[in-house]
């Protein structure tokens, strides 16, 4: 008895709670945009996958910088169905001022990058970093945003989508996005493709 009396159960952290049911409500919202019926309509769509990061106010398109990202979101992409092109191909076919185009807004310049990949849409994600220095814990923290845009060839806007994190990793702004794609690109795609379905494949 006395044993028993002593044995108490400890009280659940209410910060690890509240992440669990966030993390339970995500997963079961990206289920539901993957159940989103149309594969059989789009299967034959060609999606050009294109990123950028934003250093300083200066944009840094080259896609030699990028190719891991890009498989990482290809591979969820190619899942469900759609076709892609990979970050070599891009490169082997369409001019570096074709691909900086698509991040300055020059809608003729981008009309021509999608032409030479006869690409009906193109998904566009822009990496911008701010880095400052947290004095609570005395360490540089950088914070990462990653904007998806799926837009036709034309330019008519399908579907957008944002995934951010913060890091005390330091400077390496790349790889974090790396890190930050693999963490949610799942989540990413699940809200492209939906909308896709939705506004695009389900016309």
């Amino acid at each position: 008895m006395a044993a028993a009396q002593g044995f108490k159960f400890s009280n659940p952290d209410p910060d690890e709670v509240a992440e669990k049911a966030a993390q339970a409500e995500r997963d079961g919202k990206t289920q539901a945009q993957l159940a989103t019926p149309c594969r059989a309509k789009i299967k034959n769509q060609k999606i050009m996958v294109l990123l950028a990061e934003e250093r300083n106010g200066v944009m840094v398109a080259s896609q030699n910088n990028f190719g891991r990202h890009v498989d990482a979101i290809n591979n969820r992409l190619q899942a469900l169905g759609l076709k892609t092109y990979t970050a070599a191909q891009i490169r082997a076919q369409v001019a570096q001022a074709e691909i900086d185009a698509y991040f300055k807004n020059n809608p003729d310049g981008a009309l021509s990058a999608s032409r030479r990949l006869a690409a009906a849409y193109v998904l566009k994600g822009l990496v911008t970093s701010r880095a400052e220095r947290n004095a609570i814990i005395n360490v540089n923290q950088v914070t990462i945003n990653m904007d998806f845009m799926l837009s036709t060839s034309g330019g008519a806007v399908v579907s957008q989508a944002r995934a951010s994190n913060a890091s005390y990793a330091g400077s390496d702004t790349t790889g974090m996005a790396l890190t930050l794609v693999e963490e949610r690109a799942q989540e990413v795609v699940a809200q492209l493709y939906s909308d896709y379905c939705r506004k695009a494949g389900g016309k």
